[in-house]
């Protein structure tokens, strides 16, 4: 499996596996960041037949910090034996193979697929044009919420992707490829509606994630997003991902792996944790 599979692909991928494999396992990460609730509901009206829900908040991220988003940001990773946890109660196995979608361009599924191949998960992509996508083709909507099947404790590796801290970031601003995920205007510190204070980590060059979808949803051709990704990348230097909390830069790790641009490294907590400590620098414009 790539980073990502077309509905023609996934419903093959269930047709093959169901009666000679293990199951696909379906996870809908739909999620608003200002209604919270937002994706639940939707999975409740609707979802692709046998798909958990996955919530950005209790699923896809750890207990936020009781000194709020300085440590960790806003969305902080889990444990990796918190993740591990939840994929057994999902019924995931090391090899399950495993198919994130949402209705927001990506985004979300793009993190659970960032966090799959961070536990050394190799069989899972994102559903390109998710939700949409799959209407269009036909596929129709369930709204049964599934039984998992039981299975062995999923066993914590080797991290399979790279993370790195803001204290190590802010040792190595200068010496890194560093690309912000978020929009234009909050990346110039034009508008800030999520965090503490608005701008930039110095050095950071801006790329806004929805730029590697087309307008139907669908992600661009290789060939187009290796030539508009290329300039950005500094060669030689380490490429790291951020946005807001650490969400939608996993989409644009997500687009590299698929124009075969690499794997990249994620900053975890992102603007929301930068930000909120007073003592690191920040730019503007």
């Amino acid at each position: 499996m790539g980073p990502l599979i077309s509905v023609e692909q996934f419903q093959q991928l269930r047709a093959q596996t169901a009666p000679r494999g293990p199951a696909v396992a379906v996870l809908d990460c739909g999620f608003d960041l200002f209604d919270v609730d937002a994706g639940e509901r939707a999975y409740g009206a609707g979802h692709v037949p046998g798909a958990f829900y996955a919530h950005l908040d209790r699923d896809l991220s750890g207990p936020k910090s009781p000194r709020g988003p300085v440590d960790g940001g806003r969305h902080p990773l889990p444990s990796r034996g918190q993740w591990a946890a939840r994929l057994t109660q999902w019924g995931i196995t090391p090899a399950t193979p495993v198919v994130a979608y949402d209705d927001q361009g990506g985004c979300y599924a793009a993190r659970a697929w960032w966090m799959l191949r961070w536990m050394g998960h190799e069989a899972v992509a994102v559903l390109d044009g998710g939700k949409a996508a799959w209407l269009a083709a036909g596929g129709e909507l369930d709204t049964a919420v599934p039984s998992a099947q039981s299975s062995a404790a999923y066993p914590e590796t080797e991290p399979g992707m790279s993370t790195v801290t803001a204290p190590e970031l802010l040792q190595r601003l200068g010496r890194v490829c560093l690309v912000d995920a978020r929009v234009g205007e909050r990346y110039r510190g034009e508008t800030e509606p999520l965090d503490t204070r608005a701008g930039h980590i110095p050095g950071a060059v801006n790329r806004f994630f929805k730029h590697n979808l087309q307008p139907d949803g669908r992600f661009k051709p290789v060939e187009q997003l290796r030539a508009e990704w290329q300039p950005l990348l500094q060669a030689g230097d380490p490429v790291v991902h951020q946005c807001g909390s650490g969400v939608t830069a996993c989409h644009n790790l997500l687009a590299l792996a698929h124009a075969g641009l690499g794997e990249g490294v994620l900053y975890p907590g992102s603007w929301s944790e930068w930000s909120a400590d007073p003592g690191r620098p920040v730019a503007l414009g």
